[in-house]
């Protein structure tokens, strides 16, 4: 049954918080895959196990410091840009993750929901659209609304904020480390959803 994958903690929670790409949407292989065949462009390497260590970043951190480790000088614009239109291209192939969607279900209508990732307005909305969800968050913060990512709190907070729900009245649906650092620091309680191969 979904629900034993994802057992809700105690408490009475006001608002849900999701985190978008790997939480919401099923879609980290689709932004690993769309990153290595951008970086390919420029020679430059992103291997599973560090993509993964990294969920949570922004697109820009990551490009800044794959410069940086690798020696290299990838405009940021341009290999940001490039990567959202692959990835873009291979949202039909998305799916929802199994557990969250049907606490989505679930809680519809019940709670307000809002989301948190470190992803783009752009590419976040994409995804909740290719899922036909984008209807059911009435706050995105993305990473043009904030100026710490995770695993600063700013982040959780802004949502909490917008959607006039105290912190520790929230729950945070997240699959990173850096997501539940996030979380732990905004005082709000959170679910680990499990990466793909957990599942």
């Amino acid at each position: 049954m979904p629900f034993v994958l994802l057992p809700l903690p105690d408490g009475e929670f006001k608002a849900y918080l999701f985190d978008c790409d790997g939480t919401i949407t099923d879609s980290m292989p689709a932004h690993h895959r769309a990153w290595l065949e951008t970086l390919a462009e420029w020679g430059a390497e992103f291997p599973q196990d560090l993509f993964y260590s990294w969920g949570g970043r922004t697109v820009v951190d990551v490009i800044t410091d794959l410069n940086r480790m690798q020696g290299l000088d990838m405009p940021i614009d341009v290999v940001a840009a490039r990567r959202e239109e692959l990835f873009q291209a291979m949202l039909p192939t998305i799916t929802a993750v199994p557990g969250v969607l049907e606490h989505i279900d679930a809680s519809y209508g019940r709670v307000p929901f809002g989301v948190v990732s470190g992803s783009t307005r752009e590419s976040v909305t994409a995804s909740l659209t290719a899922l036909d969800l984008m209807n059911r968050f009435e706050v995105l913060v993305c990473a043009e609304d904030y100026a710490r990512p995770k695993p600063d709190p700013e982040g959780y907070l802004t949502g909490a904020r917008l959607l006039g729900v105290a912190p520790e009245n929230c729950l945070v649906f997240e699959d990173t480390d850096l997501g539940v650092a996030a979380a732990e620091a905004a005082g709000m309680a959170y679910i680990r959803v499990p990466a793909p191969w957990e599942r």
